[in-house]
């Protein structure tokens, strides 16, 4: 008789410390333990659901092959003491599978701790696959907790815009979630219509956020920006049975595997699919998925018991899980559920470093002013603090105070390390900030750079890349078209690797080393990291002159739009592009009307508002 705390046998040794017990194998530890064995338990559980983000998976029973389970005595005993150890932490155990044969009892529980107020687990799922798969079909089938009627009924509940309405597809990044309560029962509950996400969230001890992507080719721009800007913990991969894998399936399973997001397989529209047609798709699938690009370990998820040792082994990254269901019938929905609420996130917060958020959304709501949205990296960020914005045009960081904070449209004092936020903004215009500037603590002392270097593989090029090249940039929220200043090799074809200088071309950015960029232009494609920062010499982007500028106003803004003014006047006597144009217009004849004032900002290279001479010329003040 033997009762663990260790699920059945692991290929990974990094589960293997999630679930597994870390020297508690003695056997009948569970079934009467004294206060001492009950105390290191209790310590030992706290702690694999601390590195677990909440919640843990323990197997009670066998430890290997060969070793006999528990007597019915033994068993009942163990699960009241996990019990006891999951009400002292604050948390509830759920039986996911019991196992009853001649040699014994065995179950395995996920103990999940019940989450405080306005707080919960957050996993973000992005959802890739080629047009028609079915996605926002999906989505809105689990979110709203209905079926669809087989012609667009269930996505229409998460269109944003009218195009999308009326063509039926998706064609930008779009945000759902699902909740699920201590109990892994899910709390979408839809009210006229609508999800409430405040009251999903004050229930939801795990909240899952579908980050809705674009199948269509002519979006892959903004698809590959939600796979990098929206730092996913998963992708779900969409194949629709009928069509296959076609599209853009092939081009969104790359792109997951470049960015190392661990990927599970849904194929849909099983109803309408005749079974031939079916197994071809599958057969096809599994052979994508074991080619020497992908080096994936398929698995036909069939019943309750292939979810649950799929989702135990799913860091591994190894594993690919592939499920069948149908968005009209509801078949084999509850086993994609279940798969959805075992699923947990590794990724260290860092609460103790300085706080780190990167945006990528920007708004103005009425009657609260400009708001930003993204992910924050590391660090925590409460309500008042006082962090830098940046970087501006000219590569600065200028300091704000976060207003309010809210976490899926719920307000919260505070946001940690992985998890994603909208924060309202003090005293700054929603034309200021960008997608790809970040909010930093003022102890990481910040600076922008123009340049960086990367190590690059190069996935497909139709010919050569030599220096000059120009193509986008995906690093994290960033996307800008940078340049080739050098490169290790002359030239590099498919299948190549190099260390290669870029130089960003609009305005500098804030980068780290190790950063996951993505190079992409047309049909070609490269990813890498970044593994050394140029800092900048200059406020000033790169190929611009300054020079001094006679009888300026003494007062000079710092916007973006002020600083190219500055940057492209001329020592003419104070004369700048504006002046020019305008005497180009009117040539020598007068001038009436009120001053020229640049971002309405009166002070901001003001022209004269008095009238020309006769010959022409403008009169300075």
């Amino acid at each position: 008789m033997a009762a663990v705390l260790e699920t059945t046998k692991l290929e990974s040794p990094k589960k293997e410390s999630r679930i597994g017990n870390a020297g508690i194998g003695l056997k009948n530890r569970l079934v009467s333990p004294n206060e001492e064995e009950f105390e290191h338990l209790l310590a030992h559980i706290k702690s694999n659901i601390g590195e677990g983000n909440g919640e843990t998976i323990f197997n009670i029973g066998e430890v290997s092959e060969g070793e006999t389970g528990l007597s019915r005595e033994d068993f009942e005993a163990s699960v009241a003491t996990l019990e006891s150890i999951g009400s002292a932490l604050g948390a509830s155990c759920i039986q996911l599978r019991f196992r009853e044969t001649d040699h014994g009892h065995s179950a395995q529980y996920l103990v999940r701790q019940i989450a405080l107020e306005r707080d919960f687990t957050e996993i973000r799922v992005a959802v890739v696959g080629n047009v028609d798969a079915g996605k926002s079909t999906l989505l809105g089938v689990l979110t709203h907790g209905i079926l669809d009627n087989g012609r667009g009924f269930a996505r229409q509940k998460l269109f944003r815009h009218k195009h999308e309405m009326e063509s039926g597809r998706t064609s930008s990044v779009g945000n759902d979630i699902l909740g699920f309560d201590h109990q892994g029962k899910v709390v979408n509950r839809a009210e006229h219509g609508s999800l409430d996400w405040l009251n999903i969230c004050e229930k939801s001890s795990k909240v899952i956020t579908f980050i809705d992507l674009a199948g269509h080719e002519r979006y892959l721009k903004t698809t590959v920006f939600g796979m990098t800007g929206h730092s996913p913990h998963y992708g779900m991969l969409m194949i629709g049975s009928n069509a296959g894998i076609i599209g853009m399936t092939k081009e969104h399973l790359g792109l997951a595997l470049a960015l190392s997001v661990p990927v599970f397989v849904v194929v849909t529209k099983i109803d309408m699919c005749p079974a031939n047609v079916l197994q071809e798709t599958l057969q096809l699938l599994v052979k994508v998925l074991k080619s020497p690009g992908c080096r994936k370990v398929p698995v036909i998820i069939k019943s309750a018991d292939d979810v649950v040792l799929s989702a135990t082994n799913f860091v591994s990254e190894r594993l690919c899980p592939v499920f069948q269901v149908s968005n009209v019938s509801g078949e084999n929905l509850n086993l994609l559920k279940m798969f959805l609420n075992l699923l947990s996130t590794r990724a260290p917060s860092h609460q103790d470093e300085p706080a780190e958020f990167q945006i990528d959304d920007t708004y103005s709501v009425p009657g609260v002013g400009t708001v930003v949205s993204g992910t924050t990296l590391r660090g925590t960020i409460n309500l008042n603090d006082i962090l830098l914005l940046g970087p501006d045009p000219v590569g600065h960081f200028h300091p704000i105070a976060i207003k309010s904070i809210h976490r899926k449209r719920m307000p919260v004092t505070k946001v940690v390390g992985g998890q994603t936020a909208s924060f309202s903004l003090k005293k700054i215009k929603r034309s200021q900030i960008r997608k790809g500037m970040v909010l930093v603590s003022q102890a990481l002392n910040p600076t922008a750079c123009w340049e960086f270097e990367g190590e690059i593989l190069v996935l497909h090029h139709p010919t050569t890349i030599s220096t000059r090249y120009q193509a986008m940039v995906h690093c994290g929220s960033i996307r800008q078209t940078a340049s080739i200043i050098s490169m290790s090799q002359d030239c590099l074809r498919t299948g190549d690797k190099a260390g290669v200088h870029f130089r960003f071309m609009k305005h500098p950015e804030y980068v780290n080393c190790g950063q996951r960029l993505v190079f992409r232009e047309g049909r070609t494609k490269a990813v890498g990291n970044i593994t050394k920062l140029v800092p900048m010499t200059s406020s000033v982007g790169p190929g611009v002159k300054v020079k001094p500028v006679k009888n300026m106003p003494k007062q000079q803004t710092t916007s973006a739009t002020s600083v190219t003014n500055v940057q492209n006047n001329e020592n003419q006597s104070g004369t700048s592009c504006n002046q020019r144009r305008h005497r180009g217009k009117q040539g020598g004849g007068r001038r009436s009307g009120n001053s020229i004032t640049n971002d309405g900002d009166p002070e901001s290279n003001t022209l004269s508002s008095k009238p020309l001479t006769e010959g022409g010329n403008i009169k300075n003040k």
